[in-house]
């Protein structure tokens, strides 16, 4: 228990040092909403199409997710490894000094790792959320339940989202949560036009 405690003293402490709370805070906010966005243009894509099989929106909406969480974890990785290793090479010029072995090192190492993991887990995680109605089809009249289940999750996941941002921000609650719903709104819309543009 005291290693545990020792263990997360010694992170927060890390965190304080290369500020990756606030860099990890608002990736999971972007990508989140990413990852909503996006797997509401699949499943919109789906229903607009006629697509009747679970199956094919169960595949194309976990592999669409798969992607965006690789894509972010793999790009917040070798980004923010860059960054990192810059600020590390100008401090060490400036002070003469190796950091690689200092808590500074350490904690930019560590800031690496978690910026990644929550730009790779936060989209597909978000998009994941969306799908899920999909997965009990067999138990639903027919598979137009799960659409309509799919996209009020996907709405009820951006309201919530943007209360998060305005909790962050101090901003009036509700309105921040409409701000973000919006965006799924126009993204429904959107996909709608199209499938009357192709006709």
């Amino acid at each position: 228990m005291k290693s545990l405690s020792g263990q997360l003293r010694k992170l927060r402490e890390y965190n304080e040092i290369s500020k990756a709370g606030q860099i990890a805070r608002r990736a999971f906010a972007n990508n989140s909403f990413d990852g909503v966005l996006t797997m509401i243009g699949v499943v919109m894509g789906n229903f607009v199409m006629g697509v009747q099989d679970a199956a094919v929106v169960l595949v194309t909406g976990m592999s669409t997710a798969l992607a965006i969480g690789i894509s972010g974890g793999w790009g917040a990785y070798l980004t923010e490894s860059a960054e990192r290793r810059s600020e590390i090479s100008e401090l060490e010029q400036f002070t003469l000094t190796n950091l690689g072995s200092t808590k500074i090192g350490r904690a930019s190492r560590i800031a690496v790792v978690q910026v990644a993991m929550v730009d790779g887990l936060s989209p597909f995680l978000a998009a994941f959320l969306v799908v899920i109605p999909f997965f009990f089809v067999p138990l639903l009249p027919s598979v137009d339940y799960a659409y309509y289940a799919s996209i009020a999750m996907a709405l009820t996941a951006l309201f919530g989202l943007g209360v998060y941002l305005g909790s962050i921000s101090k901003e009036n609650l509700i309105i921040s949560g409409v701000k973000t719903a919006v965006a799924g709104v126009v993204c429904i819309a959107l996909s709608y036009f199209l499938e009357q543009v192709a006709r």
